[in-house]
C-alpha cells in the first residue's frame, strides 16, 4: 500500500460508483428532456390556435385568399424538436405538430382543432396514450 496515491481497488470502485450513477441518471435526464420538448410543443399548439381564433374574428374564415391556413405554422428554428403543419377550411382547421427524426422525438404527433379538441395521435412504444388529450408522460399524464 503506497501513502501519495489510490489503490487500483480503491479506484475500481470509484468507478463501479460513478457508472451505477450514470446509468440511473442518464435515463431520468433523456426522460426529462422529452418531456420539455412536448410541453414546448403543445404550447406553440395552444398559442397557434388563439392566434387562429383571433384570425378567424377578423376574417371570418380560417383560410386565407390563397386557401392556406390564415395563420402559418410558426417556429421551425434549429432547436424544435417539432414541426407544426396547418390544415384548414373556411370552418375549420387541424394544428399538427409532429415530432423531428433528427431529435429523437418521431413517435410523437399532437393535434389541436378549431373546437379546442385536443388529440394525442401517437407515441412511443411503451407510453400509455389517452386520445382525447396530450398525452406528456409516458405514465399517461395528459394536459
Amino acid at each position: 500500500m503506497s501513502d501519495n496515491g489510490f489503490t487500483m481497488l480503491e479506484t475500481m470502485i470509484v468507478v463501479a460508483i460513478v457508472a451505477i450513477l450514470a446509468a440511473v441518471a442518464l435515463p431520468s435526464y433523456a426522460g426529462y428532456v422529452k418531456r420539455a420538448h412536448i410541453l414546448e410543443a403543445v404550447a406553440r399548439l395552444s398559442d397557434a390556435r388563439e392566434r387562429m381564433e383571433d384570425y378567424f374574428q377578423d376574417a371570418r374564415s380560417y383560410v386565407d385568399g390563397d386557401g392556406r391556413c390564415g395563420v402559418p405554422p410558426q417556429g421551425g428554428g434549429t432547436a424544435d424538436a417539432f414541426a407544426l403543419s396547418c390544415a384548414a377550411t373556411a370552418t375549420t382547421y387541424t394544428y399538427t405538430a409532429a415530432g423531428l427524426v433528427s431529435k429523437g422525438m418521431d413517435a410523437f404527433v399532437f393535434t389541436i382543432d378549431q373546437s379546442g379538441a385536443k388529440a394525442t395521435v401517437s407515441v412511443p412504444a411503451g407510453w400509455l396514450r389517452s386520445g382525447d388529450c396530450w398525452t406528456i408522460r409516458a405514465d399517461g399524464l395528459c394536459t
